[in-house]
């Protein structure tokens, strides 16, 4: 009978903690997932608009229960991307969640964004061109190997 009693027992409890491990998962979801939660939600992220300075105070007065962290990120992956940056260097008005104008873009945040810019498309270019001369090294020692292998070839015939 104690057998009985002790599977019974674990039965409940393994029920609750999967109920409440759940429970957590909608409360803090993860920055990509949030992100595409407020591009959904929000015109200023759907439409990449220049997020208004103090965004981050909006987002929290309207969804009390998000984590700061999670938030924080979600924010860095948008105001990070080369759309909203694209958008960002041109830009003479910030907004709000709502996509209603607001302050002004200062210079100083035009030209960040185009310094960023002009260092990405920088770095891309480095690794593209690091790429094919990787691959022209890869093509001339397959060539030298052919070459040496008809040499090699050519010389075991004769001997």
């Amino acid at each position: 009978m104690k057998s009985m009693n002790t599977s019974l027992t674990p039965q409940p409890p393994v029920a609750e903690p999967a109920t409440a491990a759940s429970s957590p998962a909608p409360a803090a979801p993860s920055p990509r997932s949030l992100l595409k939660q407020l591009q959904s939600q929000f015109p200023a992220f759907r439409d990449f608009l220049p997020l208004a300075i103090g965004i981050d105070k909006q987002l929290l007065a309207v969804m009390p229960d998000l984590d700061r962290k999670t938030m924080r990120t979600a924010l860095g992956i948008h105001t990070g991307s080369l759309r909203y940056l694209k958008v960002m260097e041109k830009a003479k008005v910030r907004h709000d969640l709502d996509g209603k104008p607001g302050a002004e873009v200062t210079d100083t945040h035009r030209a960040h964004a185009t310094q960023v810019l002009q260092e990405r498309y920088k770095k891309e270019a480095e690794r593209k061109k690091a790429e094919r001369e990787a691959k022209a090294a890869e093509e001339a020692a397959r060539v030298r190997a052919d070459k040496l292998n008809q040499l090699a070839a050519k010389f075991s015939k004769k001997g």
